[in-house]
């Protein structure tokens, strides 16, 4: 089995991460991700409000994030687990998620505070 690609956090490039960001499935994706904290696997993530991703697309979408240090994925039998990089990622560019994430609004679902 290959061994997955994980960008040190020094070479993490804010482009890759806009990048990253700019598809609104894969933000909704990535919030659930550092929502869940622990590590979710990929098929927890398969359904984004009343639309199913296709596993194809899911695991292009991991990768992206994955490629662009947002995320780190540990191999667990079958399982592919996720873990969020956001405290990593916020420090070395403070706020850039949080201003990313924040103008995308909340979650499918979840309704606005106020």
């Amino acid at each position: 089995m290959r061994p997955l690609f994980h960008p040190a956090i020094e070479d993490v490039r804010p482009e890759a991460i806009l990048y990253a960001l700019s598809d609104p499935e894969r933000v909704a994706i990535y919030a659930q991700i550092a929502g869940i904290g622990s590590g979710g696997t990929c098929t927890a993530f398969s359904n984004l409000g009343a639309r199913v991703i296709p596993k194809s697309s899911l695991s292009q979408h991991i990768k992206v994030l994955r490629e662009a240090g947002l995320i780190r994925c540990e191999r667990h039998g079958v399982e592919m687990r996720n873990h969020s990089r956001c405290m990593e990622v916020d420090d070395r560019f403070p706020g850039l998620l949080a201003a990313i994430l924040s103008a995308y609004g909340p979650p499918p679902g979840e309704a606005k505070a106020g």
